[in-house]
């Protein structure tokens, strides 16, 4: 599968994508965890990645994908009960959050500052199922959205801020 992180006009064989989003087909959980492994290849170092999708669209299978490529062999399921998993011996490491459960007015605010904060530390990549329920502004962050799309899936990543993100940063994963 080849996987661009924002640079080129298309990708992976879907149209529409401009120079600040790549959009992908995902046909089936495999290939979801395929482009999980590719962006944790090649998201910069300490990135961190907001996965919007209604329930089931594949934001849990896409963390399993960048564990895999972070070499995290233990299992990786959504922390929708425990809120946060930490995954130290990953490289990088990996933070998984998921703030599904949280509506109260700045509780998504402030267990993801106090995640945040821990995942650089480690220089770990963070990723944040459900960001929507955060009320903070994250320029820095990569954004990808997963949604349904006939019988598979699509997946379209946004880069942060353009005044945050680096300037060589490339889309083409392969």
């Amino acid at each position: 599968m080849n996987v661009n992180l924002c640079g080129d006009a298309e990708a992976s064989g879907s149209s529409g994508a401009d120079s600040t989003q790549c959009l992908w087909e995902l046909e089936t959980l495999e290939t979801t965890r395929a482009l999980g492994r590719g962006l944790a290849q090649r998201l910069p170092k300490g990135a961190i990645l907001l996965l919007e999708g209604s329930l089931g669209a594949g934001k849990t299978s896409l963390v399993q994908g960048l564990a895999l490529a972070c070499g995290i062999s233990e299992p990786i399921t959504s922390p929708t009960f425990s809120l946060a998993q930490h995954y130290p011996d990953g490289n990088p490491p990996l933070v998984h959050l998921d703030l599904y459960r949280l509506d109260t007015p700045g509780s998504a605010d402030e267990l993801f500052l106090q995640e945040e904060e821990e995942a650089r530390a480690m220089g770990a990549l963070m990723a944040v199922e459900w960001p929507e329920r955060l009320r903070l502004v994250l320029p820095e962050a990569w954004q990808l959205e997963l949604a349904y799309q006939g019988e598979g899936r699509k997946a379209r990543l946004t880069p942060p801020h353009a005044s945050a993100m680096k300037a060589s940063t490339s889309c083409a994963l392969g």
